[in-house]
């Protein structure tokens, strides 16, 4: 008697679950709402709608996503859910859970709409392109305008060093007032050349030999150049023209280095000729060597 007692309780509780399983379904009420998805994160999507402005769904497997057609919007065709792109107008089928958010039993859209939402997706890629693409050439831009930048500062820090390299032989040159010129000799040179010409060593060493039956000379050398091409090359010529001769004055010529003043690197400055015509340009491209005399030396 006791079993079949138990055995009549089972059918009892079994019935009783499945009533409440069907009173809270009853109590899930179902809604549909319209809306236009604002963004999509896989399972979850943004929708603003009438009521809301960030309305957000839950999709599952379980979601249905459809594609109404005809002319009563009777038909559904079943869609993937990559379908759901921000910008599209859909409408949700679902039931809200205790975060508020929609949980989608099905979503549908009409075929307009999809085209026109993938036009709008399409457009934003095109511009986002575009936006990169123009970031990318201004960056490119300003770092060329800062290169230009380095270089031009860097060019003026050389034009200011050549600058004072001048003025300083120029100064030094200048408080030779004291001495008389005795004798010359002028050096050419070709167009970017620095090595003496050998026709011009036996001048020099015939200006060494004069300069000797002179009490207490000095011997002045002074490179130069046209002003064709930078202003930094034709420094580095000057100087290198007038290191050159003064190495056939002390090697060849035999003049000690007491003898001799500190060669003077002139650049640019000091033009005799004309320097928009080759002539011109030839005549600057020079060393000048000078035998010079202390006029206290002289008793003058």
């Amino acid at each position: 008697m006791e079993q079949v007692h138990i055995l009549g309780i089972v059918p009892r509780i079994t019935l009783a679950f499945v009533l409440l399983a069907l009173l809270a379904d009853a109590t899930a009420e179902t809604v549909k709402l319209q809306g236009v998805i604002k963004s999509r994160n896989g399972e979850t999507m943004t929708l603003k709608t009438s009521d809301s402005a960030n309305l957000i769904v839950v999709l599952n497997d379980d979601t249905k996503v459809g594609q109404v057609q005809g002319v009563l919007k009777a038909r559904r065709k079943q869609m993937s859910m990559a379908a759901l792109v921000p910008g599209l107008a859909v409408t949700v089928e679902g039931t809200y859970d205790e975060k508020n958010q929609l949980l989608a039993k099905s979503v549908s859209f009409k075929g307009d709409d999809l085209k026109d939402a993938e036009k709008i997706q399409a457009g934003l890629h095109e511009n986002t392109q575009e936006l990169e693409k123009q970031k990318a050439e201004l960056q490119a831009q300003n770092e060329a305008l800062q290169q230009q930048q380095k270089q031009v500062a860097e060019h003026e820090q050389k034009i200011a060093a050549n600058k004072a390299a001048v003025d300083a032989a120029v100064a030094r040159f200048g408080q030779l007032d004291d001495y008389y010129i005795f004798d010359e000799v002028t050096v050419y040179f070709g167009n970017g050349k620095t090595k003496v010409d050998p026709k011009y060593v036996s001048q020099l060493l015939a200006l060494t030999e004069k300069a000797r039956t002179i009490n207490g000379y000095m011997i002045e050398v002074k490179g130069f150049a046209s002003s064709a091409g930078s202003a930094t090359l034709n420094q580095k010529l000057s100087e290198d023209r007038a290191a050159n001769v003064t190495q056939i004055l002390t090697q060849q010529g035999k003049v000690p280095l007491t003898r001799m003043l500190a060669p003077g690197a002139m650049g640019e400055s000091e033009q005799v000729g004309n320097d928009k015509t080759a002539e011109g340009q030839a005549e600057n491209r020079r060393v000048v060597v000078r035998v010079l005399q202390n006029k206290a030396i002289a008793g003058i």
